[in-house]
């Protein structure tokens, strides 16, 4: 319906991994959306601690690459939380995960304690560590990382950006109007009889055609 009213507008959908189910994710991916975003949430030795125990780290990787392969010019996002105790080593190896099934978009952001209920913070990961990874993800391939102490998955100015790359991505993989045809000349030989005088006449008159 959004589509239907506004065909230019965006849309970004954050959903779950639907339990694994293939043909919820081909639906969803197909659906007319321009960014499927699904959270891995964090490095893969640390997802029972942090997350549902019916998701997990295979499972949300499988989810990012069906809706991929589904529709290969979706645009696929995740979002990973540091400070909870994860390995340079283990985000570096998330992101290559991530590339290997064709995540375009990553946002990186500080895990902050929602209440006392939750996991506490086990580091405070510095801007130059984010901006690290930043960098390391531009490296890799990805086309957009948001990576500071403040980002989540749904950055303002992160969204701004991606909004702006997918436009002009799109505009340059639009085809060339065809030319217009030259204009064209047809010479046509009319034939009339006309009451000015009692004589027969061919009359050439040069026709131009759109």
């Amino acid at each position: 319906l959004l589509k239907q009213r506004k065909p230019t507008i965006l849309v970004e959908c954050l959903v779950s991994d639907f339990q694994g189910r293939p043909e919820s994710v081909q639906l969803l991916a197909n659906s007319g959306l321009d960014v499927y975003a699904h959270n891995v949430e964090t490095v893969e030795r640390l997802q029972p601690f942090v997350r549902d125990p019916r998701a997990n780290y295979q499972q949300s990787l499988k989810t990012l690459q069906l809706a991929k392969q589904a529709k290969p010019d979706l645009y696929t996002k995740t979002s990973i939380m540091l400070g909870l105790g994860e390995t340079d080593q283990e985000v570096i190896q998330t992101m290559k995960d991530l590339r290997h099934v064709g995540v375009d978009v990553v946002t990186f952001g500080q895990y902050l304690r929602p209440t006392d209920k939750h996991l506490s913070v086990v580091e405070y990961v510095t801007p130059q560590k984010f901006d690290h990874f930043r960098q390391i993800g531009e490296q890799m391939g990805f086309k957009y990382v948001a990576s500071g102490p403040m980002v989540r998955s749904s950055y303002k100015a992160g969204e701004f950006y991606l909004e702006h790359m997918i436009k002009t991505e799109r505009t340059q993989n639009e085809p060339e109007p065809e030319p217009k045809p030259e204009l064209q000349a047809k010479t046509e030989v009319l034939s009339g009889s006309h009451n000015h005088d009692d004589h027969d006449e061919e009359r050439e008159q040069t026709l131009l055609l759109n």
